[in-house]
């Protein structure tokens, strides 16, 4: 580990256009090709509504989002985009060359104390409202929750360290990759702050030397965020988020074929075999499944049927996968389950949803091995079950793993933990964990109609609570409510660590 133990040497916040997720920039490159018109709002969720901002922390917060305006595309790292994320065109690349983020336009900012003394130390909420071009607004998302979970644990949560970051981060990646696992860091938008994420890929690389030395199956795939990729020679990851799903369905307000939609914009945008990985769930994955089992049309098989599928306004069509790919042959007749490699599985009972694809890829006759992304608030103990429980199923299993990775921490006062010991984040005083800020932003509406996100579990349910019901019973939604999915304490809370600690003791 460096000297620079403390991060005191790196500036405050956000210093680069490219540390963010890459699905943030490749969804912004589709929209730039079809919808750069389209006017969108976001809305910020604390779902731990309980961790609080002091204004102190609200006030610090404000300012960093200022400064994301002095943030540009440097030539190096259009350099690294060219070489390296080649699926970019030419004309998205020259419109990020350009672009600029401007807060003082989009970002709206308001702090509601719990007791209004004028303290700087008063605890209030936070709203965070984001609105304007969907095009200019896009890239906001991942840079607003890294600093918000920074306010916190730079003014309000200060009982941990960086100390030993870096080994606990080598630790875990060792271990996942000792037992086979291939993963990707996907921690920006709940870090601590920028030295932790970067301390965590220090970890995780000394860690991947290791595995290579031993000969061990697992790896680290890479990070979701492109300015580490860049830094640290490791592979960018990342296809599509929600939003993009969210986004047509509002634009269109035809949820029924909303996820064809999406992807046949998506593959015309990119091409077949790139960034082809589907997430499933934002409508509920059976819902989506309907539409991944259908044939992408082409110019000989188009029917009046896939008009529908069509954006009203789109600012281009979108063409088959040989005319985007570039070649002359006569575009094969293939279901969107054939053409995406895999996909993401996002909420709800990972295990159920292994062998709802299992039952799903046999019923279309698809024998290719598929890959399965899990991504829903990961540690060791869930990678491995759900690696031997996709495994067996005949996936090839990733892991995109995040807050465990960035935002676990252990407090102040305690050393580095043995593998059995990795789990157990508490202090030594008191008992308690530090937790992390569960936060997030979603698109809440396009073109002035709402935007919503129905997922596998209701806990995940996201936007205008009417458009959820009148979209769960428009496409015979069935309600779904898994056990392990309460947002508000996914990441443990202190008061359970807390009385978890005394009855062991006792």
């Amino acid at each position: 580990m460096d000297d620079n133990i403390n991060g005191r040497d790196l500036p405050d916040g956000i210093f680069s256009i490219l540390d963010t997720d890459l699905y943030k920039l490749t969804m912004q490159c589709a929209v730039l090709k079809y919808l750069p018109d389209v006017h969108v709002t976001y809305a910020f969720t604390n779902r731990t509504s309980h961790m609080r901002l002091s204004r102190a922390a609200f006030q610090w917060l404000e300012e960093q989002i200022d400064k994301l305006a002095n943030v540009s595309l440097t030539s190096s790292e259009l350099n690294y985009l060219k070489s390296t994320c080649t699926y970019f065109s030419a004309t998205y690349l020259r419109f990020l060359t350009s672009f600029r983020l401007q807060p003082a336009k989009h970002v709206r900012t308001s702090f509601t104390p719990v007791k209004d003394t004028g303290s700087q130390d008063d605890m209030g909420d936070v709203s965070l409202d984001i609105g304007g071009r969907w095009l200019d607004t896009i890239l906001y998302e991942i840079p607003l929750l890294a600093l918000t979970s920074e306010a916190y644990f730079k003014f309000c949560d200060r009982d941990w360290t960086y100390k030993h970051q870096e080994d606990r981060a080598y630790v875990k990646g060792r271990k996942l990759m000792e037992h086979g696992c291939i993963f990707s860091e996907f921690g920006s938008r709940r870090r601590r702050d920028y030295h932790t994420q970067d301390l965590v890929i220090r970890g995780l690389k000394r860690a991947a030397a290791d595995s290579s030395v031993q000969g061990w199956r697992g790896r680290l795939s890479g990070t979701s965020n492109v300015h580490f990729a860049m830094k640290y020679g490791i592979s960018p990851v990342g296809t599509v988020a929600h939003e993009w799903f969210m986004g047509i369905a509002s634009i269109t307000n035809d949820y029924e074929h909303a996820n064809e939609t999406a992807l046949r914009y998506w593959v015309g945008c990119f091409g077949e075999g790139v960034l082809g990985i589907a997430l499933t769930d934002t409508f509920g994955t059976p819902i989506f499944l309907k539409a991944f089992k259908r044939t992408m049309p082409t110019p000989a098989n188009s029917m009046a049927e896939d008009k529908k599928t069509l954006i009203p306004g789109a600012a281009s069509p979108p063409l088959p996968p040989t005319e985007i790919n570039g070649t002359t042959d006569t575009p094969k007749e293939r279901s969107y389950a054939q053409i995406f490699q895999g996909v993401r599985q996002d909420s709800g009972s990972p295990t159920e949803f292994v062998k709802i694809m299992r039952d799903f890829y046999d019923s279309e006759g698809i024998q290719e091995k598929k890959t399965i992304v899990f991504s829903d608030s990961l540690n060791i103990e869930l990678c491995l079950e759900y690696m031997q429980a996709a495994e067996e199923a005949g996936f090839a299993p990733t892991f995109g793993v995040g807050t465990f990775l960035t935002s676990e921490h252990i407090r102040c006062g305690r050393g580095v933990q043995t593998d059995d010991e990795i789990d157990d984040f508490l202090h030594e005083s008191n008992g308690q964990k530090s937790v992390p800020l569960n936060i997030v932003i979603k698109l809440s509406s396009a073109n002035g109609y709402p935007a919503i996100k129905i997922s596998d579990n209701i806990g995940k349910n996201t936007g205008d609570s009417k458009t959820v019901h009148k979209v769960k019973e428009t496409l015979g939604y069935v309600e779904k409510q898994w056990a392990n999915g309460d947002e508000t304490t996914r990441w443990g809370s202190a008061e359970n660590e807390a009385t978890k600690a005394n009855v062991q003791e006792e």
